[in-house]
């Protein structure tokens, strides 16, 4: 069973998505507010005895990851930037509240995906307006001939598809540059690893040249202690001897007293 903390973040998390999905305006504060709040709860459900499951706790935060994100997003200038970026959001995989059919995340990011599109399509359309305004005359006559009608929507493609070239070039770029602090961050990598193994190698070796010099030392101080004992032992018997024959001698030639 839910614990009281987990369901008033389930609560507040489906009035974010609620909020999100609607259309705001720049004095829109309560969202980021909102969000603000989810973190910290989700911190709390983090560190509660009754937390849930692990999954489950992926799922909230990448829920609260994607309102996060859609938050920045909004703040970046152009409709491309936020178009880019919106690319990279992640939704939610699972419903918040049960009885919604898809992840409400998902409709955001949807949404999110289409009002993008708009700002970018009127963009596009006021720049091609400035274009042709500043078009040359050749231009002109030669497109004199096409009907009205055909001439925008023809204008409309052409921009539409040099934008998306220029999306397509940008993003080639950013993975190529990617690709490359990848490759650079795995070289050195490889090239640290390489010279730890190195470094451990002549340790190593190391360690097993200074263990058979102690293995010889140790036999040499064994081989040096049992000849010291045996000096000690021949000497001990030698003085027990001269002791014996000396106090032998000493009672012959000095008889008692009478």
């Amino acid at each position: 069973m839910a614990s009281r903390l987990e369901i008033n973040f389930i609560r507040l998390l489906s009035r974010c998505e609620s909020i999100a999905s609607e259309k705001r305006g720049e004095t829109e504060w309560r969202l980021e507010k909102f969000v603000a709040a989810l973190e910290e709860m989700l911190v709390a459900l983090r560190k509660s005895h009754s937390k849930p499951t692990a999954e489950v706790l992926t799922e909230y935060t990448r829920k609260v990851d994607f309102l996060k994100g859609l938050l920045e997003a909004e703040k970046l200038p152009s409709p491309t930037d936020k178009a880019l970026a919106n690319q990279f959001l992640a939704p939610g995989r699972t419903p918040t509240i049960g009885h919604e059919r898809m992840s409400a995340t998902k409709t955001v990011h949807m949404q999110t995906k289409g009002r993008c599109t708009a700002q970018m399509r009127s963009e596009l359309l006021d720049t091609v307006g400035a274009d042709f305004s500043s078009t040359a005359p050749t231009d002109l006559r030669n497109r004199r001939g096409l009907p009205l009608d055909e001439r925008q929507s023809a204008a409309e493609l052409e921009a539409v598809l040099q934008h998306h070239h220029s999306l397509q070039e940008k993003l080639a770029e950013d993975m190529l540059h990617l690709a490359r602090n990848l490759k650079n961050n795995t070289l050195a990598a490889h090239s640290i690893i390489k010279q730890d193994n190195q470094t451990l190698g002549q340790s190593m070796r190391q360690a097993d040249m200074n263990l058979e010099k102690l293995k010889t030392e140790s036999e040499r101080l064994e081989q040096h202690t049992k000849k010291s004992i045996n000096w000690l032992l021949w000497l001990m018997l030698i003085l027990v001897s001269f002791i014996f024959i000396s106090m032998i001698l000493f009672i012959r030639i000095f008889p008692r007293l009478r």
